[in-house]
């Protein structure tokens, strides 16, 4: 399900600086156009003084849904050493592009942190924070990834952490090795105090971790780090976890499954047998199998979803064709997935090089949100599919009802942000232009978006 011929902007841009709301019946406009030209890019305001087109997106602010947590990645230890690498101007640079939400950058505000090691390490060996029993230390952590996510979150306070481990260490399962496998069945307690004792020293190394899963993509096994494990494993695992985190005074909440969109039904098999633990608080998901409406079904139950992870990979001739990776991310990881009730957008890698590296797992040619080569940076798609929502929806923003046309057309999702602002991610996702309105309350804007553009529009409420 990852995006395939995909690939590499070739040059990056600033943003243009943000200037002054607009106010009364004029919205901002920010474009990025299919051939990179503008990369969200302030273009000239509209204004809802006309009545609506043929192909109208019709804004219903009474129509609430879910909220809006986050948008952001994963600063994978590979991520890290890459950043990490850079000259200090540049480094900081960077990481004010991505988690600033003043002057040129796009408001990163949630980050997905394993816990220990995954196939985006930046050298062997794949590591847990206690390889030997009694030996627990998070000392390879704290030499590049949590000094940057501290950096982070002095940029953006309102980062919130989602942390993910990929494996119990090797001794606590049945194959005695850190990829695949299953935990033993006498090792409960010890894995559910190894997770408590990961959040302890995050917090105390000055990373707090707001939510937590318990094994990244339990379906799946690999030669890297990861975990096989039922939906009753889990279930079992988190009625432990939680006396542990409650005894250790902790108020992270817990989320199910973190695995494809095609199997909702283990999602919802954990979430409706811990329905008593208030701690379990949703499903999180990934996107390489199934449909972003799949999750949907767990929203329907009345429980939360997160979108954490999604990696495209560059084309066949090794480089991101940009107007097909903005066209397919924003319907696929943006539209689609908040339309069927996700309260993030999560990616994968925050950063890689040109070669998707360091990379030591199956994942060829993969992209993170830049590109680092050497000492210079590229903006990828992704930085800019994620600028469009995490640059102007805020933490605590409600989906409102929108209409909205399907793939092949003009496609959008809307917000209503704290302070009463609408937002509209729209998509036009046709091979020619499209004249569209978008309207509120019987006033409409009109605007003519360029084949394969995303724009997002925001003004006041009425």
């Amino acid at each position: 399900m990852a995006a395939s011929a995909l690939a590499l902007v070739v040059a990056c841009q600033t943003l243009t600086s943000p200037v002054a709301r607009a106010s009364g019946t004029t919205a901002e406009v920010w474009i990025t156009t299919a051939d990179g030209v503008k990369k969200l890019t302030r273009s000239a305001d509209g204004t809802f003084d006309s009545g609506p087109r043929k192909v109208d997106i019709t804004v219903d602010a009474d129509a609430r849904a879910q909220r809006f947590t986050g948008a952001g990645a994963s600063l994978t230890e590979a991520s890290a050493e890459l950043i990490a690498g850079l000259p200090d101007r540049r480094r900081t640079a960077l990481l004010n592009d991505l988690f600033s939400s003043g002057g040129d950058g796009i408001g990163l505000d949630y980050l997905r942190q394993p816990l220990g090691g995954t196939d985006f390490v930046s050298r062997l060996p794949y590591y847990s924070y206690e390889d030997d029993p009694g030996k627990f230390s998070i000392a390879r952590d704290k030499q590049k990834i949590l000094p940057l996510v501290r950096r982070a979150l002095k940029i953006n306070p309102d980062i919130r952490i989602m942390a993910s481990p990929w494996s119990a260490p090797g001794w606590m399962k049945k194959n005695g090795w850190l990829g695949g496998g299953r935990l033993k069945p006498e090792r409960y307690d010890d894995y559910a105090g190894y997770l408590v004792k990961s959040i302890q020293a995050y917090r105390k190394a000055g990373v707090p971790v707001d939510d937590l899963t318990v094994a990244n993509e339990p379906l799946f096994e690999a030669v890297y780090p990861s975990m096989r494990m039922s939906s009753d494993e889990q279930v079992k695992l988190f009625r432990i976890l939680d006396r542990k985190l409650s005894a250790a005074g902790l108020g992270t909440g817990l989320f199910a499954f973190d695995h494809n969109w095609s199997r909702p039904d283990y999602a919802l098999d954990v979430l409706n047998k811990t329905s008593d633990i208030k701690r379990v608080q949703g499903a999180s998901f990934h996107c390489y199998r199934g449909r972003p409406e799949q999750q949907q079904d767990v929203r329907d139950a009345g429980e939360r979803v997160f979108f954490t992870e999604c990696s495209s990979t560059d084309g066949e001739n090794g480089t991101q064709d940009f107007s097909q990776a903005l066209k397919w991310q924003t319907e696929n990881w943006v539209i689609r997935t908040l339309r069927s009730g996700s309260e993030t957008v999560v990616l994968w890698n925050l950063a890689l090089d040109q070669h998707g590296r360091p990379n030591y797992g199956y994942c060829k040619d993969c992209n993170g949100v830049v590109e680092v080569r050497g000492d210079t940076v590229r903006k990828n798609a992704e930085y800019y599919t994620l600028g469009h929502v995490s640059k102007f929806v805020d933490q605590g923003a409600r989906r409102i009802g929108s209409t909205t046309q399907g793939p092949g057309g003009v496609q959008n999702v809307s917000f209503e942000n704290p302070d009463g602002e609408r937002v509209s991610v729209v998509l036009n996702s046709a091979r020619s232009a499209r004249t569209f309105s978008l309207t509120e309350k019987g006033k409409s804007l009109v605007y003519k978006l360029p084949a394969g553009a995303v724009a997002t529009f925001t003004w006041p409420g009425p």
